[in-house]
């Protein structure tokens, strides 16, 4: 049984989660005994019609790496996998990309923006986190009867990041009220992971899963993932 997953990002092998990623997928699928295939996809081949690019692929990964060298590019992937749902999962700068294209696609704010690219945008739905995240370890807790809860059977979890950049607590309220679940927060309550619960898997983390398998180790979310797609 064989599962084609787009990665979509600018592939650089300086970056950490790039090398990481398809170590990731090979131990989820040797986990789950299923044959895993994936093809990196530049942000630069999305164009407006992604569904050319994308169609081919049962499921979705933006990864991180922003800023991306196509940012709407980036920005219409989560929007193909949101609407032709698309198993999807954003690591780091897919989840703040993937919020983002809520915010436009959903609540209506054409002009959200993400603050590392535009820091003067008038609706920035990602700003700088209060304590910059990069190389920084921390528990994840999950919100009881959401999608993660029951994957971590209601425990937490230690995570990696690399970020500088998380959500604008001022955008918590209107994108919950568009159908997002705030359903991971660091030990500080910060909102630290999302999904949609009308989708069959739409999740977006802060943190990067992905860097377990440095340590050779399979991560359950990321198993999830290759089982839903």
């Amino acid at each position: 049984m064989t599962k084609t997953i787009a990665l979509v990002g600018d592939y650089s092998k300086e970056v950490g989660s790039h090398r990481a990623i398809p170590m990731a997928l090979e131990l989820a699928g040797k986990s789950l005994d299923i044959a895993v295939h994936w093809s990196w996809v530049e942000t630069t081949a999305i164009s407006n019609h992604y569904t050319e690019e994308l169609a081919e692929f049962s499921a979705i990964w933006l990864v991180p790496g922003s800023p991306y060298q196509n940012m709407q590019g980036a920005i219409d992937t989560a929007r193909f996998a949101r609407e032709t749902r698309r198993p999807f999962l954003g690591t780091c700068g897919g989840f703040q990309h993937a919020l983002i294209e809520i915010a436009r696609d959903v609540c209506g704010a054409t002009e959200a923006d993400h603050a590392e690219t535009n820091p003067n945008g008038r609706e920035l739905v990602i700003t700088p986190l209060e304590c910059s995240l990069v190389e920084k370890i921390d528990q994840v807790f999950f919100k009881p009867g959401s999608r993660l809860y029951a994957l971590f059977d209601g425990q937490p979890t230690t995570e990696n990041y690399f970020c500088r950049y998380g959500l604008n607590p001022d955008w918590k309220n209107r994108l919950e009220s568009a159908g997002v679940v705030f359903s991971g927060y660091d030990s500080a309550g910060e909102p630290r992971a999302f999904e949609l619960r009308s989708h069959p898997f739409f999740i977006g983390t802060l943190f990067q899963p992905e860097r377990l398998a440095l340590r050779h180790q399979s991560h359950p979310l990321i198993e999830a993932f290759v089982k839903a797609s």
